[in-house]
Order: C-alpha cells, then structure tokens, then sequence
C-alpha cells in the first residue's frame, strides 16, 4: 500500500507517519473479515480497495491526498485489529492484553488498543517501539529475559510453529 501511494520501503512506518496528517474518514475502506471464524481476515481485500480507488483517481484526473489514503487504510486495519482484539478478550476472560512484532511499533494501533483496553479495565502490554522494529531484535530481548532468569536449553533446542500462547515446551 505505502509503495502504491509513493511513500517507498519500509513503508509501515511511512504510513504511520504520514497518515498523522490525514483525515481518517475521508475514505471507507472495507473492513477484513471472514464469515466462518470471527478470529480469520485477510487484508487482501482492503489492499485492493485501496488500489482500485488509486486507479480510479488517476483514471478521474483527480489527485490523491497520500495522507487521507494512509489515514483511511490504517483506521481500516485498526478497526479490524482492536475488534477482534477485544472480542478474543471477551471470549476468553481476559485480563491483560498484549502485542508484538513490527505491528507494535504503529502508534495509531497502540493508541487505540490501549483506549480499548482501559475501557475493559484490560491491562495493556506493549514492547517499546525500539525493540518491534527487527525480529531478530524481539527474539533477542526475549531471549534475555529468559537468560536472565536462569532458562537454559540444549543445542537440540527446536522451534515449536504450533505452541500455544503461555504453553511452555
């Protein structure tokens, strides 16, 4: 999408940066969702969206405000995130709420977690934004914290894809 607009690579953080500057209801975009589990989207759907109203633009001769298209996509995906967040919550008696990876480091998802938290009295945990840039970095955080605590493996140590969160090998 960033690439789409002319903001380049890495382009999270450029939208993140330039849609500060628009209006996020200045279009709607759909919302991803799948019928048969509330917990399953895909994004693909919105990425078209924002493509085809691109398209339509420069077919029209109309310019495209860069800052209201990222505004826009990111309240999209926002919106999505933050529900399905919360009904997770709902579903299964949460306390404590958490996220991580490279989309922790999006202040408008933080932002609006932590709100949607703290209306559900739900406390909200989130990495510096620092330590959501690379996952290399994550892993290595996580990794120390573990060392620090006294956790060791072997070197016949394997990663677990299917692990549950919380469950411990």
């Amino acid at each position: 999408m960033a690439r789409a607009i002319g903001l380049g690579y890495p382009g999270g953080p450029k939208v993140d940066k330039v849609s500060r500057e628009g209006n996020p209801d200045a279009i709607h975009f759909p919302r991803a969702k799948v019928e048969d589990n509330v917990y399953d989207f895909s994004f693909s759907g919105l990425k078209s969206a924002v493509l085809n109203y691109i398209n339509g633009c420069q077919m029209k001769g109309e310019e495209i405000n860069q800052a209201d298209v990222a505004a826009s996509f990111q309240k999209s995906v926002v919106d999505v995130l933050v529900d399905h967040s919360m009904h997770a919550i709902k579903q299964y008696g949460m306390e404590k709420f958490a996220i991580a990876g490279g989309v922790a480091s999006n202040s408008h998802l933080r932002e609006a977690l932590e709100k949607a938290c703290a209306e559900q009295n739900i406390t909200f945990y989130h990495p510096s934004p620092i330590f959501c840039t690379d996952n290399a970095a994550m892993i290595g955080v996580a990794g120390y914290y573990e060392y620090i605590k006294g956790v060791r493996h072997g070197w016949d140590l394997n990663a677990v894809p299917n692990l549950r969160l919380g469950e411990r090998i």
